[in-house]
């Protein structure tokens, strides 16, 4: 079965353990402003128009294709305890396909990580759940009101399937955007980790703001919302943690 894929990432480090390759499937439900791969957000290819030249971003691969380039790094990924990331855009948006690689993979005795914000009906989740080994579950804020107005979409769904996911007894790791004025606010955190807590979660991964994809949006011709927000100083950092640690065992990206 074919899939819409906007980019395969080869020795990504970001992205669950070890030495990973990351595949980003195309086209996102959500439109988070802060978002860093903006490339990916749009089901359709699209043109990054770059000083060194024009790339172009989308196209569709065939279940072989996507099993052969992931299964060359298989000695790197059993060395280092990695394996291969699912990604996005939205990988649940194409669950079909995705399962149908992640039985491969599993067969092939590599370890499968899935990153998503968890925006799809709850089948999209069940179908994926034999052959993930962890979910990287993106969790940006215990506000309907904010999810709706900022994300664009209805936050008890993703509470409604991380709820069952974890009631199947999935391995499941929160990740939290720190994104400034949306979620980095004292009340902001204690409505985050006050809701988590409900859901039995004891450990998070925060991950500080940057502005890393700012250039993928000037390529694109995209306005970018984030664009003048200076990255989280060392104090801001320290004082966030000690924030999630009050409810949490907490590791932070660098």
């Amino acid at each position: 079965m074919d899939a819409n894929i906007a980019n395969i990432q080869h020795f990504s480090v970001g992205d669950g353990d070890g030495i990973r390759a990351t595949l980003f499937f195309k086209g996102c439900n959500l439109r988070c402003p802060w978002c860093h791969n903006p490339e990916t957000l749009s089901a359709a290819p699209v043109t990054l128009n770059y000083p060194a030249g024009a790339q172009i971003c989308g196209r569709r691969m065939t279940e072989d294709a996507i099993f052969a380039e992931l299964t060359e790094d298989a000695d790197f990924y059993r060395e280092s305890g990695g394996g291969v990331t699912f990604s996005g855009g939205e990988v649940l948006l194409q669950a079909a396909a995705a399962a149908k690689l992640a039985a491969r993979l599993k067969a092939a005795g590599i370890s499968l990580f899935i990153d998503t914000a968890g925006y799809a009906p709850f089948s999209a989740v069940e179908a994926l759940i034999p052959f993930a080994d962890a979910w990287l579950w993106d969790y940006k804020t215990a506000s309907p009101q904010k999810f709706r107005d900022t994300v664009g979409g209805d936050l008890s769904l993703v509470e409604e399937n991380l709820q069952k996911l974890l009631s199947e007894g999935a391995s499941v790791r929160i990740r939290i955007p720190l994104i400034p004025g949306f979620n980095t606010a004292e009340e902001d955190v204690s409505l985050i980790c006050a809701r988590l807590k409900e859901f039995g979660i004891t450990k998070v991964d925060l991950l500080p703001f940057h502005r890393l994809g700012s250039g993928k949006y000037e390529a694109l011709g995209l306005a970018y919302a984030y664009r003048e927000t200076p990255p989280q100083t060392a104090e801001e950092k320290s004082r966030l943690r000690k924030l999630y640690e009050n409810y949490f065992t907490v590791t932070m990206e660098s």
